[in-house]
């Protein structure tokens, strides 16, 4: 299977008004094959917007080779052009028009466009294609966004915020962490303007050792149960205030071996661990210490640049 998208030692300088150069990406190399869904991480400020829209054909790069679908989007063709579909975080649709008029306007610029009856189902707009634009919920008016870009048939898709999992060739950016998590393949994270990070959200949780949390109630198993070498990776845990309960956390990546100790010590004293909780790094907590930025968290606003 062949590249969608194919970039080699990308960079992108600006000049400020006081003369100095901000490098907003400093020589990344990415690949994104056929097929793929890609979630493109980054914190405000890490040129994962100067990216997307070099990639795009929005913006020009100071070097570096670019290659989308074939062709390099500085100098793209009219057939590129239709095989790129767009969502944007924001966008303002014709209010005045109803939504299946809103999608047939964007298909008549296309030479062969799906068909716009099938793009609204596809989006679960069917119910609501009569409705005018200004009458759709905020949710609603994200499915037409989606469906715009969709009419087009495009080989590959740019999607900032989505809501929707589709199954062509997808580079998504977003602020939700679980929806990257869940829809992409592949999570790469850009911090500073290089990538920092490639790969599937565990194999990212284990290039940073985040460690899984494995959490009981010691008065269904006492702490002694747990071997002398974890005993250091011990913590008290957060109760609800009044809860009898005396609840202890151990950090470690040696799930399967405290959780054998743990029941094992249960089954050998005749007793129930109904309190046993394993609770795995999220790609929240892996995306904080990749980013090294405390103050992205997966409902940071603003612009990336």
């Amino acid at each position: 299977m062949g590249p969608a998208i194919e970039v080699t030692g990308l960079t992108k300088s600006y000049r400020t008004r006081s003369g100095t150069t901000i490098e907003a990406v400093r020589g990344i190399d990415l690949r994104v094959d056929e097929g793929e869904i890609l979630a493109f991480l980054g914190s405000n400020g890490a040129g994962k917007t100067t990216t997307i829209e070099i990639l795009e054909g929005f913006r020009t790069r100071t070097s570096g080779q670019v290659r989308v679908l074939g062709e390099d989007p500085q100098d793209p063709s009219k057939r590129w052009r239709e095989d790129i579909g767009i969502v944007l975080q924001e966008s303002v649709p014709d209010s005045d028009l109803t939504a299946r008029e809103s999608v047939a306007m964007y298909a008549s610029f296309y030479d062969a466009p799906r068909g716009v009856d099938d793009v609204l189902g596809i989006v679960g707009l069917t119910g609501s294609a009569d409705q005018r634009t200004k009458a759709l919920s905020g949710g609603q008016k994200r499915r037409l966004d989606l469906a715009i870009a969709l009419v087009g048939e495009p080989k590959l898709i740019f999607l900032d915020e989505p809501t929707t999992e589709l199954g062509s060739t997808v580079l998504l950016t977003t602020h939700y962490m679980d929806e990257a998590e869940h829809l992409a393949d592949r999570i790469v994270v850009i911090s500073d303007g290089v990538i920092v990070a490639d790969g599937t959200a565990s194999a990212l949780a284990d290039q940073v050792q985040l460690r899984t949390r494995v959490g009981w109630d010691t008065s269904e198993v006492p702490v002694d149960a747990v071997p002398a070498a974890w005993q250091g990776a011990i913590r008290s845990a957060e109760r609800a205030p009044g809860s009898p309960e005396t609840l202890v956390v151990l950090e470690t990546t040696e799930v399967t071996e405290v959780v054998h100790a743990l029941t094992t010590w249960a089954l050998e004293n005749e007793t129930r661990i109904d309190s046993l909780s394993v609770e795995r790094p999220s790609l929240e907590d892996t995306f904080l210490r990749l980013s090294g930025d405390p103050g992205s968290a997966a409902t940071g606003t603003g612009g990336d640049e």
